[in-house]
Order: structure tokens, then C-alpha cells, then sequence
């Protein structure tokens, strides 16, 4: 099956869903990665967002895009050693974005930071100052499959089904557009470079969204 078809017949996060979700983990740890994922964040790039170089909480609110970390298979290594980290730019430069934080992801990221600092007074000379947002009560940073099999956790102890991160972000993405942010804008803040494909994958209409088509006719209709 080729992969357009694959992708097709997922089914990404309705907004219910999301916020389910968002509900059930909101005193969780890692509250403010998962919303990170769920703006339009990639995996790698969740793990690669540096506090320093690339979030800014006090001023504009807004974190840039331009690191990320990611697994990769080395078949050179010896067995059981051949997944390793690579650190890279973002593999285009539209993937290279400043995104303005919407309010309650500031928030999330502001506390995450003061739960860091509490932390890292506790570990004491046995925490790694790593730099990254993403990292664990030692500060060891998170990789790309960490991340997902926290997730799932999260998932399932939230009660909402199974997605992959992508599909986690697939789902803010048709709501940006069906609620009136214009399709170039929903492409930028996604890091595509062809807006073509965005409108392709992600501008669609979602039964909520033809709901509302709905009451919008029956004003006139009526």
C-alpha cells in the first residue's frame, strides 16, 4: 500500500479528543511537551527545543524551531548499540519557524521550567544540566522514542485512543484551518515548504467543522 493510502486511513484527534486529553494530564509532568506535540511540534523537534537558544518566556512568548533531536539506525555500530541521537537543523528552511506561544502552552512551559529548577536543587551534582525542555528529574534529555512511549502511557491512562504523535498534531492543524486561519498561515506554522501538500494532508473539513457549516445554512435557510 503506498504511503498516501496509509496516511489517508488514520484517523487524527477530534477536537474532543484533545481535549480529553488535555484534562486527564494536566497535573501531569510532561503536560507541557505533550501540548508542545500538539501545536504542530514534531517528535524530533519536541526533543531538540534548547531553553536558552530557543524558547522565550519573558519577552515575545514564542519558541523557535530550528533543533532537533532524533533516532537514528547505525548499522556500522556494533548490536544493540546501532540507535543513536543525531542533532540537526530542521530539514528544510520553511521547517526553520518562530511561533508564537498560544497563552496556555506559556503557561505550561513557565511552570515546567520552575518544576526544573525545583529538581534540579534536589539531584544536586547528580543532575545532568542538559539545556533542553525535554529532559527527565535528572535532566537527561529525552529521544524521539522516549517521547512516544510516554505518550502512549499518557494515552491510555487518559482513556482516548491511540495516535501517533503526528496524527496528534495532524488534528490541530485541520482545526487552525477550519476556523478561519488562512491556509499560508496554518502552512508556515506547520513548516512546510510547499503549501500544496498542506492543504493536501491537512485543510479538510471535519464533522465539527460541517456541523457548523449546518447552523451557518439554517440562518438563511430559516
Amino acid at each position: 500500500m503506498p504511503r498516501w493510502a496509509i496516511r489517508a486511513i488514520r484517523r487524527p484527534w477530534d477536537e474532543t479528543e484533545v481535549k480529553t486529553f488535555l484534562a486527564a494530564i494536566k497535573d501531569h509532568r510532561l503536560y507541557a511537551p505533550m501540548m508542545l506535540a500538539l501545536i504542530a511540534e514534531r517528535p524530533a523537534e519536541v526533543c531538540g527545543l534548547r531553553w536558552d537558544e530557543d524558547v522565550d518566556l519573558e519577552g515575545a512568548g514564542t519558541v523557535a524551531i530550528e533543533n532537533t533531536r532524533t533516532l537514528v539506525y547505525d548499522k556500522t555500530l556494533e548490536r544493540g548499540q546501532r540507535s543513536k541521537v543525531i542533532e540537526k537543523q530542521t530539514k528544510t528552511e520553511a521547517g526553520k519557524r518562530k511561533l508564537p506561544l498560544p497563552a496556555p502552552v506559556h503557561r505550561a512551559l513557565k511552570s515546567f521550567k520552575t518544576l526544573q529548577a525545583a529538581e534540579r536543587l534536589q539531584a544536586g551534582e547528580g543532575y545532568e544540566n542538559s539545556g533542553y525542555v525535554l529532559v527527565d528529574e535528572l535532566g537527561r534529555p529525552f529521544k524521539t522514542d522516549k517521547l512516544r512511549r510516554e505518550a502512549y502511557k499518557l494515552m491510555a491512562a487518559a482513556g482516548v485512543r491511540k495516535v501517533r504523535l503526528y496524527d496528534a498534531r495532524h488534528a490541530c492543524l485541520p482545526w487552525m484551518a477550519n476556523n478561519g486561519v488562512p491556509d499560508t498561515v496554518v502552512s508556515a506554522w506547520a513548516g512546510h515548504s510547499d503549501l500544496s501538500f498542506t492543504k493536501r494532508i491537512y485543510v479538510h473539513p471535519d464533522p465539527q467543522s460541517l456541523m457548523a457549516g449546518s447552523e451557518k445554512l439554517a440562518e438563511l435557510l430559516s
